[in-house]
């Protein structure tokens, strides 16, 4: 199913983090948001609690997004769910919690066309998150909707190499542990990422000339996704998906 991506010339857009823009990221409720609003991907971040169970959280600890403190993998299963992952975002969102792995595969049971980026966060226990986001993924028939992202080469390349999955990576100078020359890190990627700021027509083509498939994040206005596409950056993962659903909607339109 993935390979819908590859050299598509109409814009995918993929939620970042879900709606990021609108909801409290990475909770169910935004990435309900971005499945109702059109998304074709969603992104997510995976991190192990303390007790081995896939969580949906970006940061390393859950200051920033949870009225708690500390680490995720200081805190077990039990002690994340009590942990309000809404309210920082604003008083209607209070209440929210953050999900586990298992329960956004629950959700997107109902959405069987929608492309999903795992993204594994850097971490000493990362290569088992991978090992246990692979085989939940396996188990209900997603792996063929997958991309697996990380900043860290190493897992790039572990996810490859013991996995055989596809990857999204990033230029080289971002990334964590990288392997340059033939049969490095730039091998076992099957796409890469580039920040807006860093995104040239001629960048693009560099990369499109070794094989990988170009994306582009975040372009959330207008003004962006149109950049993005005279770049020829079609795959878009976005906070605020709305301009880049708009942009898609009026070139079908016109066509």
């Amino acid at each position: 199913m993935i390979e819908r991506l590859q050299d598509n010339p109409s814009i995918i857009v993929a939620g970042h983090r879900g709606y990021k823009s609108d909801y409290p990221e990475n909770t169910l409720l935004s990435f309900r948001q971005a499945l109702e609003a059109g998304a074709d991907m969603i992104e997510f971040d995976l991190r192990l609690s303390k007790d081995g169970v896939l969580m949906v959280i970006h940061d390393e600890t859950v200051d920033r997004t949870t009225n708690g403190f500390g680490k995720v993998g200081d805190l077990t299963l039990e002690e994340l769910k009590r942990l309000d992952a809404g309210g920082w975002f604003g008083p209607v969102f209070e209440g929210l919690k953050i999900p586990t792995f298992a329960e956004l595969c629950a959700l997107l049971e109902a959405y069987p066309d929608v492309l999903l980026n795992v993204e594994l966060k850097r971490s000493a226990d990362a290569k088992d998150a991978v090992d246990k986001a692979v085989s939940m993924l396996a188990e209900r028939g997603f792996l063929s909707r997958s991309v697996f992202t990380c900043f860290d080469a190493a897992i790039i390349a572990h996810l490859h190499d013991a996995h055989g999955v596809k990857t999204q990576g990033f230029k080289e100078e971002v990334m964590s542990n990288f392997a340059s020359g033939e049969g490095g890190t730039y091998s076992k990627m099957w796409a890469i990422g580039i920040e807006m700021s860093l995104l040239t027509p001629q960048v693009v083509k560099r990369y499109r000339d070794m094989g990988l498939q170009v994306w582009s994040y975040c372009p959330d206005d207008r003004q962006q996704v149109l950049y993005s596409l005279g770049c020829g950056a079609t795959l878009m993962t976005c906070n605020d998906i709305a301009p880049a659903l708009e942009v898609r909607r009026q070139l079908q339109s016109s066509e």
